[in-house]
């Protein structure tokens, strides 16, 4: 069992801020992405630009998830002073 967080668009998008997931670990960033994406299709267009962090530690999509780590997808955020 994993903890997957969401933030801000990816949030919206699937609609609550935090999920337990049953996974077939261990498990690549990348092969996680293309089921959470099939799981909640909207999360595709943020794919390309979304950052994945392992139990509080950004890493690259060939990193791997294991059983019992927490997961935060994170969008890109635009906002602050013009």
């Amino acid at each position: 069992m994993i903890t997957v967080k969401f933030f801000a668009t990816a949030a919206d998008v699937v609609q609550q801020r935090q999920l337990e997931m049953e996974l077939k670990c261990p498990q690549s960033v990348s092969g996680f992405l293309d089921i959470l994406c099939s799981e909640h299709p909207g999360l595709e267009k943020l794919r390309p630009a979304v950052r994945v962090a392992v139990n509080h530690e950004y890493v690259q999509e060939e990193a791997l998830i294991h059983d019992g780590d927490e997961v935060a997808i994170i969008p890109p955020v635009s906002g602050g002073r013009g």
